[in-house]
């Protein structure tokens, strides 16, 4: 390896001075210029001693950092920096193995703030619903925030990436808080790391928001003029007590739902069932209900995984399981709820 952690280097590119912090692989090191942390190949950087002192300077006398004219052109370059987001950036670690190939074996996962506003924010990881890693800190306006690694072997167990983010510097105007999530399925994940070695490029990246909300103002209802008209007002605290019974298992089978069925397509049959089961999920939350056993049925899968999709995006989802039941077989998914 042509450089250790803690050499100073020149980024050829740019002519600015950083240190290498991190060897990331035979190619590639993470380097920190002015604070600034971001990977770089090897092939991109040099020694800046004898550059320093050779007859092509490329940089300017400390004297002449002192010319107006200079100062300006430093304060318009922070000026030109694009907010287009806060993004959440994937570094692939390669590795040659036995047969002379680059093979990825891990992903670097960054944390990109390119907007003028800092943040707290709170990240997850989970695979198949349960949580895998846990972060919570603050990125700062134009920061760029390691968060941490992940085997990419692991990137086949359905890996989510939740962000809830708030203003270090509450806005009353502002929302309180955003939450933004990504999924990475693996044709996806494939086809970005392909895209970026054709490009010859370190990293790829997805937006999770290009703008942080405003805080949304409800209006204020007149229940008593509601009631005078006749409509019936209730206690929210109440309110479980006028609600339909929930169930603690659900038939899906289009024939425990409707006599007049035959008719229906199979995109009328299957929507059917998902706002089914839509219902009495909510139900089974309002009556704080511990469980429930959703019977989905074997076949093709496509309302099991449709409703496995949905499982893994709500938060009140502690965990489910479709396994073997002595009254369902496996055509049945259990879900337990966390309040």
């Amino acid at each position: 390896m042509k450089f250790q952690v803690g050499d100073k280097v020149l980024i050829l590119h740019s002519n600015e001075e950083g240190e290498i912090i991190d060897i990331m692989n035979e190619k590639m090191v993470m380097v920190d210029v002015k604070g600034v942390k971001f990977p770089a190949f090897i092939d991109q950087l040099d020694f800046p001693y004898f550059k320093r002192f050779s007859g092509n300077k490329l940089f300017p006398k400390k004297k002449e950092k002192l010319y107006v004219d200079d100062v300006r052109k430093e304060k318009l370059s922070n000026a030109n920096r694009v907010a287009d987001g806060v993004w959440l950036a994937f570094l692939p670690v390669f590795q040659t193995d036995e047969f002379g190939d680059d093979v990825v074996v891990e992903l670097k996962v960054h944390l990109v703030n390119r907007t003028e506003t800092a943040y707290n924010f709170a990240y997850r990881l989970t695979y198949f619903g349960k949580a895998e890693f846990d972060l919570k800190n603050q990125v700062n306006p134009f920061e760029d925030f390691y968060l941490h690694d992940i085997a990419f072997e692991n990137l086949n167990d359905n890996p989510l990436f939740e962000v809830e983010f708030s203003l270090l510097l509450p806005d009353k105007k502002k929302a309180e808080f955003f939450e933004s999530a990504l999924k990475l399925k693996a044709k996806q994940l494939f086809a970005s790391i392909e895209d970026i070695k054709q490009k010859n490029e370190a990293t790829f990246s997805y937006k999770l928001f290009e703008k942080y909300p405003d805080k949304i103002f409800e209006e204020k209802f007149d229940t008593d003029g509601l009631s005078a008209k006749g409509y019936k007002i209730y206690d929210a605290k109440k309110a479980r007590q006028h609600l339909e019974p929930p169930r603690s298992v659900i038939d899906l089978h289009i024939e425990k739902l409707t006599d007049d069925w035959k008719h229906l397509s199979n995109y009328e049959i299957v929507s059917l069932q998902l706002k089914t089961f839509e219902k009495y999920y909510d139900l089974a939350l309002a009556h704080i209900q511990p469980s429930l056993i959703v019977i989905h049925g074997v076949g093709e899968g496509k309302l099991r995984d449709e409703i496995h999709e949905r499982l893994r995006l709500k938060k009140e989802v502690k965990s489910f399981v479709n396994q073997y039941h002595p009254l369902y077989g496996y055509g049945a998914t259990e879900i337990f709820f966390q309040f």
